[in-house]
């Protein structure tokens, strides 16, 4: 299967994901998304979290159509993309506990691409929402992406499970480039103890050297949010947890700036290789 386009643009792919449950990824994916979107930028997010999905819950959104509709004939990704806002913040619902869905054969995941390809040059930026966990679905999601955003809290359940993601993709896939943010937490001391932490494991036992990217702040503003259904950023934009996620924002807009040339001279998604 090929996922090669022409990347003139160029279009960043990153996939967000977590070892566990409960750390906030969706939350901060949706944000993060929003921030570089009203920096400008052009933005897809994905719903990849099939078992769970739950983005549009988020935004207050009820789509007519999702990723499973994509797997029928005659289906066009401008049947299924919501668009958000107008100006380019743009959204792929998923389904929610769809078994077919769960475990994504490499037929679908070349029927779900095909189509997809035909649209993604369109963004600066493209987002997956991937899954907990080290489901054969989620692994292979985040091998094709460009960059990999792993999501941890300072709980060491937290930071176990996140080994466990880097671990599996490390000797399944080869894939040794992560960025790291730690969530939820109550100071920048103990984000850089966190990070040390997974960073320090990681370095001895894997021979990889992760990338911090930075910390956001538990912030009262975060579930009162999610209770609105508004994004973070735009319900309270000057709290700490949106100045946070502006930071980190800035971060991934200079790495697409630093790494132009490389980006126009490779494709957006790399191919699908099972493990």
């Amino acid at each position: 299967m090929s996922t090669a386009l022409i990347n003139p643009r160029p279009t960043v792919s990153l996939s967000i994901l977590s070892g566990k449950g409960g750390v906030g990824k969706t939350n901060l994916a949706l944000n993060l998304a929003y921030a570089l979107f009203r920096a400008k930028h052009q933005m897809l997010i994905m719903d990849f979290d099939v078992g769970l999905a739950n983005i549009d819950v988020l935004m207050g959104l009820s789509p007519e159509k999702n990723l499973q509709d994509l797997l029928q004939p005659g289906v066009l990704p401008g049947d299924v993309v919501v668009p958000v806002e107008p100006g380019g913040f743009d959204f792929l619902p998923a389904a929610s506990g769809v078994p077919e869905l769960l475990e994504l054969d490499e037929d679908a995941r070349d029927t779900v691409f095909q189509k997809l390809n035909t649209v993604l040059g369109e963004y600066d930026y493209i987002f997956f929402d991937l899954g907990a966990g080290i489901g054969r679905t989620v692994l292979s999601l985040a091998s094709i992406t460009r960059m990999r955003l792993i999501i941890v809290t300072p709980e060491p359940t937290s930071l176990t499970d996140g080994y466990a993601v880097i671990k599996v993709l490390k000797n399944q896939y080869g894939i040794s480039d992560f960025l790291v943010v730690v969530n939820q937490t109550s100071s920048a001391k103990e984000a850089q103890l966190t990070f040390d932490r997974l960073h320090g494991a990681c370095e001895r036992f894997l021979d990889i050297n992760l990338v911090y990217l930075g910390a956001v702040h538990t912030d009262s503003n975060v579930p009162e949010a999610v209770r609105r259904q508004v994004p973070l950023i735009k319900f309270a934009p000057q709290c700490r947890a949106s100045q946070d996620i502006l930071g980190l924002a800035i971060k991934i807009g200079r790495f697409r700036a630093d790494h132009k040339n490389q980006l126009q001279n490779a494709t957006i998604l790399k191919k699908i290789t099972s493990a």
